[in-house]
C-alpha cells in the first residue's frame, strides 16, 4: 500500500485541511438492468434471481446464503428478456456518471466472469459500482472512457469459472463498493496465494461492499440524498485502534469519511476506524498520544461497539478468547491492506 508518513508539519498541514464541499446534489442512480419491477414498486422476487436453492433472498446482499454462513457480495439480478436459446438479451447499464476502471474480458480469470469496474468520482465519499457475469462488453468500451448515466457497458450473462452458472439462472451481479489499498499487490504477494492476480487493484479481494438495495431504499424513502449522509447513518459494529503515524492511501481517497481534523504533527499517534457488520471502514478519527497512551507501536485493538449484539454468521470480526477480544479471519485482511501491515493480527 502506498502511505504517507508524517514526516514533516509542512505536508501534515496539506493532509490534514478537511476541504468542506459545496452541498451536493442529491444522486440519482438508475437501475443497471431494463427492469423496472424496483422503480414500479414490485416485491424483490420480481427482480431478483434466487440460487439453485430457489430462496427469493439467496440472491441479496449479505448473510443470505447456507442458513446465513455465506456472504454475497452484491445482488443478482434476474433478466427480462431472452433469445430463442433461452440466454439472456438484457443489455447492461451503468447506474451514475464515471469512469471505466478495469474491463476482466476473460470469463476464466475471475469467479466474477466477465466484469467491469466503474468508479463515480462525482460523488463524495466516490463509489465503485461492478458488474459481473457479463455475457459480453460493449464494443470500443476501455479503460479510462468516461460513460454517462444510463449508457450501455456490456450484456448481461452467466460467465464466471469454477462454476458454470445454468442458463435459467442467468443475471447481473451487481456491487456498490469502496476499494481498500493502492498497494494491494504487495499484500497479494505476503500472501502466497499461488496465483496470479490478473485485475490489479480492481481484485474482489481489494473491493468491499455495501448493500445497493438498501441504498436505493434510502433515496427512495428520502432518508439519504446522497453516498456521505448513506456512510454516516450506518450502524457500526467492530470499534478498532490502531497505534500508527501511517496515513492510509484509503483516507487520502475517501477524505469524507474523516470524523475531525489532524491533531498537530507531534500529537498525531493513530487512528479510531468504525466498521459496519460487513467489514467495511466507513468512519476514520485521528487519535492523539493521550488517546492511545499504553497502546505499542503498531498495536491494533478491536472490540465489538456493544457487546451484547450479535455479530453477523458470515463475517468473522472479533471473537472472545480468555477474557479478550482478538480479530477475526474477515477483518484481518482488511487491516492489513488499510494500513500495509505484514503480519498476522
Amino acid at each position: 500500500m502506498r502511505t504517507v508518513c508524517v514526516v514533516g508539519s509542512k505536508l501534515f498541514l496539506v493532509l490534514a485541511t478537511i476541504v468542506s464541499p459545496a452541498l451536493a446534489e442529491r444522486v440519482d442512480p438508475i437501475w443497471p438492468t431494463p427492469n423496472t419491477a424496483y422503480f414500479d414498486g414490485k416485491p424483490f422476487t420480481e427482480f431478483i434471481q434466487p440460487t439453485a436453492s430457489g430462496e427469493p433472498e439467496s440472491g441479496m446482499f449479505g448473510c443470505i446464503r447456507s442458513g446465513g454462513r455465506q456472504f454475497h457480495e452484491g445482488l443478482d439480478l434476474k433478466p427480462v428478456s431472452r433469445d430463442r436459446a433461452g440466454e439472456p438479451k438484457d443489455p447492461v447499464f451503468v447506474v451514475l456518471p464515471g469512469v471505466v476502471r478495469h474491463i476482466s474480458r476473460i470469463a476464466g480469470e475471475s469467479n466474477y466472469g466477465r466484469y467491469i469496474v466503474v468508479e463515480h468520482t462525482g460523488v463524495s465519499p466516490s463509489v465503485l459500482t461492478l458488474y459481473a457475469h457479463l455475457s459480453a462488453i460493449a464494443p470500443g468500451l476501455k479503460i479510462g472512457d468516461n460513460v454517462e448515466r444510463g449508457q450501455t457497458i456490456g450484456t448481461m450473462g452467466r460467465s464466471s469459472t469454477g462454476y458454470a452458472i445454468p442458463r435459467d439462472r442467468a443475471h447481473l451481479h451487481f456491487e456498490m463498493a469502496v476499494w481498500l489499498s493502492r498497494d494491494f499487490q504487495s499484500w497479494y504477494n505476503w500472501k502466497k496465494f499461488g496465483s496470479r492476480n490478473d485485475h490489479g487493484v480492481w481484485n474482489g479481494m481489494n473491493i468491499t461492499g455495501f448493500d445497493p438495495l438498501d441504498f436505493y431504499n434510502s433515496l427512495r424513502s428520502r432518508a439519504v440524498d446522497d453516498f456521505a449522509q448513506y456512510f454516516a447513518r450506518m450502524k457500526p459494529a467492530v470499534r478498532v485502534r490502531i497505534a500508527t503515524k501511517v496515513i492510509p492511501d484509503f483516507i487520502e481517497r475517501y477524505p469524507a469519511l474523516r470524523q475531525r481534523d489532524f491533531p498537530p504533527p507531534e500529537q498525531f499517534a493513530g487512528w479510531e476506524v468504525l466498521f459496519n457488520d460487513m467489514a467495511l471502514p466507513f468512519s476514520w478519527t485521528p487519535l492523539t498520544v493521550t488517546d492511545l497512551m499504553g497502546f505499542k507501536p503498531n498495536e491494533v485493538r478491536a472490540e465489538p461497539v456493544d457487546p451484547a449484539a450479535k455479530l453477523p454468521r458470515c463475517k468473522s470480526l472479533v471473537f472472545k478468547r480468555r477474557g479478550r477480544y482478538e480479530i477475526g479471519n474477515d477483518l484481518e485482511p482488511t487491516l492489513q491492506l488499510l494500513f500495509g501491515l505484514r503480519k498476522a493480527l
